[in-house]
This record gives C-alpha cells, structure tokens and sequence, in this order.
C-alpha cells in the first residue's frame, strides 16, 4: 500500500513539473519566411509604411518596401501582417533575469556572491534558461537582456543572453560582455527607523570608498604587469577593461558621483565606460556627450529623488539627455525588477508623452542597448544581413492597450509565445464562459 502510494505522489508531482515547465525552445528555422504588409519599424528612426521583410537561416535577406520591388516568393511560407507592426526584439539590460526566480525562496536567488571586489563573476554560468519569468517577456517583445549581477562594490561579469534557449550555453550572445561596480554615494539619507534626521548629508567615508577602488584597479594592473607566478582570478578578470574587451558598467545616480567616475575611467585609462542609473546624468550631459559615453537610464516609471525635483522628473530624463546627443537606453532595476523588465516597451512609450518621437523611443530599447553592448552588428534593427530577431504585433508595441503579438521569432526560430499566464488567463476564461 506504502509503495502504491508513493507511486502515485511521484507521479503527481512529475505531471506538476511537467505542466509548470517552460515552454520547449523553438527549432532552426527550416523554411524561408516571408513577412508582408506590415508596417515596419526597423529600430533606427526609420518606417516602412507597406514592407516585405524575408528572412532565411535566422538572417535577414530582405528589408523593402513592397510597393517599389517585386520578389518572386515562390517556395517560401508567407506570413501576411497587412495592418499590422514588425519591430526589432527589444533589449533589456542592467536585468537580474534568470539570476532569481522566487524572492522569498532562498535556493532560487543566484544574483549576488559574498564579499566586495568579485570582477571574477560570472552571471551567465548561473542563468536559468528555464526560468517562468524569462518566458513572460516575450509575449511583450522583450527577447534579450544583459544578465547582470549585484552586490558588493564590483558585482561581477555580464552577459547578454536570447530569452528562448535549452541552457545558458545556448542561451548566450556575447559571453562577459562587462563588468559592474557601484560608484559610491556622494550623499545618504538618514535612517529614520534609527531615530536619524532623514534629510539628505554628506557621506563622510565618500573620499576614502573612492580611493579604495583606485587602489584595486592600480593592484590589477601591478599584477598584470607582474610575472604572474600565482593566479589572481578577480585580477585576471579586470584585463578586459583595459584592452577594451569589456566595458566597465559603473551604477551611479548623482552630479558628483557621475562626474568623479568618469575622471577615474580616464585616469586610469579604461577603454570603455557606460553609466548605469543616471539619475542626475542630465546635469552633466555635456560632459557624456565629449567622453562618448552611454547611459543606461534607470526605470523610467518610478518616483523623483529629490523633494525639490519635477515631479515628472524620471519621465523626461531620456528626452532631455538625447536633445544634449548622449546614446540612452532603458533599463528596469529596482523594485521588483524581474516582472517589471515585461513593462519595458512601455517606459519607452511614457518617454514619448514627455517629448521624444515613437521612433526614438523605440531606439531606447532597441539600436542604443545593441550598441552599448556591443551587439549592434547582429541585433538592434531590421537590416540585412543582421539576425532575424523580430515580432509583429497588431498594434502600436509601446502601447499596453495595442501591443498584442501574434509571431515572434528569434534567430529566426518561430518562438512560443505560451506563458503560465496565458495559461491560467485560458483556463479561467474558460471557467466563466462555461459558468454564463
């Protein structure tokens, strides 16, 4: 009786495992495809009102306009879009997607490692692929993202990964793409819970944080320069940095933070540098825009800092630094920041109720991610020759009412678009259409 039932608990919860699992990623794309009538946004400012867009082997063969070509489409399966939009898949970085999977479960939280100083660390090798949160973006087009870790004062190493894959092998894009250090704040608010003034005041340990970090980067490169006769891994993995194979992501918000970050990266002679956050970077939005350095804004719906700022202060800030020329692109840390990454395409509509165009809204999340990591020439934008990673939606994608995707493929691999979501919104429809 014990082994009957014992049986019939292992095969209740395999069902369960089953039924919950992700979807199963999609094949090679086997067929040539043809996408007609759409209108398409190709992600650099630019529309094709009535387009055909053909891709073959996961790249695009055909970008054009349908009314001034003729292509003889014979053999191909032909996906007729007429009304509807085609768009690039969009980006997300700066994203912890796949590194947790329920906060209040311990064993699923993979995002951040003990101690300070960890460049050594790798976020790829802890990515889920099978993650029921990576799947819930793409019904909204969000098909990328850079795995980033947190924690410590330099978390660790990105990478940029497809969100429709077996493992993190396959998973993978561009494989430590970056590494990322938390700036030290200038400025901290009192803890009130501790009977502290809660207003803002100076960080007294600020100068002492800032030369802790020039002295790590100087001990790399002694090391480098050294004869190595022991490995130092977290050492090793600063290399990067200097020979401009990886970028050094550095989460900063306010004026003097951002300012003495960008003269520490030149000082020390670090190739490439992106800010992550932001929040003050319009302040000095000159100064971005002479060094050529990026910025990956912070989530766009969220609250202003400061008691004295505008009130849609978070709303304008991709307006404001595009007008001064600096390279935007959006990202969604914070609170709850896995489920919100869904939300992603429409911050970028929020930007364009506060001055930006649809098309360069659109560029937040699609071309300007892509070059800021550093897969522009493959993602970003529907032209030929780049990967066929695309969706087609019946309606304006950075609208929540409209955005509503029947196909979406990346590398050209027809993906599902079946969540857990739409699952129980099936299964509940159904309930209540039985029950009327």
């Amino acid at each position: 009786m014990k082994t009957y039932n014992i049986k019939l608990l292992l095969i209740a919860v395999l069902s369960f495992s089953i039924s919950m699992a992700q979807q199963t990623p999609a094949p090679k794309q086997s067929k040539t495809i043809a996408i007609t009538g759409a209108t398409a946004h190709i992600g650099n400012g630019k529309v094709v009102e009535n387009s055909i867009i053909i891709f073959e082997d996961g790249k695009l063969t055909s970008v054009a306009d349908m009314t001034t070509i003729k292509i003889d489409m014979t053999g191909m399966e032909i996906i007729d879009a007429n009304g509807k939009h085609i768009y690039p898949g969009f980006i997300v970085p700066n994203s912890t997607l796949g590194l947790v999977e329920i906060s209040a479960v311990r064993a699923t939280n993979d995002d951040s490692e003990l101690g300070s100083w960890n460049p050594h660390i790798r976020s790829l090798i802890a990515y889920n692929a099978e993650s029921k949160i990576v799947e819930s973006m793409r019904p909204n087009g969000v098909l990328l993202g850079q795995i980033t870790p947190r924690g410590g004062r330099i978390s660790g190493t990105s990478s940029v990964v497809q969100f429709d894959a077996w493992n993190w092998e396959d998973a993978v894009i561009k494989e430590d793409d970056g590494i990322h250090m938390n700036w030290p704040n200038s400025f901290s608010r009192g803890r009130w819970w501790l009977g502290e003034d809660p207003a803002m005041k100076l960080n007294k340990n600020y100068d002492n944080q800032v030369t802790e970090i020039t002295d790590y980067l100087t001990a790399t490169k002694s090391y480098m320069a050294g004869d190595k006769s022991s490995t130092h891994l977290p050492y090793e993995a600063t290399n990067g940095l200097f020979d401009g194979s990886k970028t050094l992501y550095i989460h900063v918000d306010d004026e003097k933070g951002i300012t003495d970050a960008i003269n520490f990266t030149k000082a020390n002679k670090v190739s490439k540098m992106v800010i992550v956050g932001g929040y003050e970077a319009h302040k000095v939005a000159d100064m971005l825009k002479r060094n050529n350095i990026a910025v990956l804004l912070q989530r766009v719906h969220s609250r202003p800092n400061q008691t004295d700022d505008d009130y849609d202060m978070p709303f304008k800030l991709a307006k404001l630094l595009t007008d001064k020329g600096v390279t935007v692109a959006l990202e969604t840390s914070g609170q709850m920041e896995r489920m919100n990454s869904r939300n992603l395409p429409f911050y970028a509509g929020t930007t364009v109720a506060h001055g930006l165009t649809k098309e360069q809204a659109l560029q937040l999340i699609t071309l300007n991610p892509a070059k800021i990591l550093g897969i522009d020439n493959m993602y970003g934008t529907l032209e030929v020759g780049k990967s066929a990673t695309l969706f087609i939606s019946e309606g304006d994608a950075l609208d929540m009412r409209t955005n509503i995707i029947t196909h979406a493929f990346i590398d050209g691999r027809l993906i599902s678009l079946e969540t857990h979501q739409t699952e129980l919104w099936q299964r509940y429809s159904n309930k209540y259409e039985t029950q009327n």
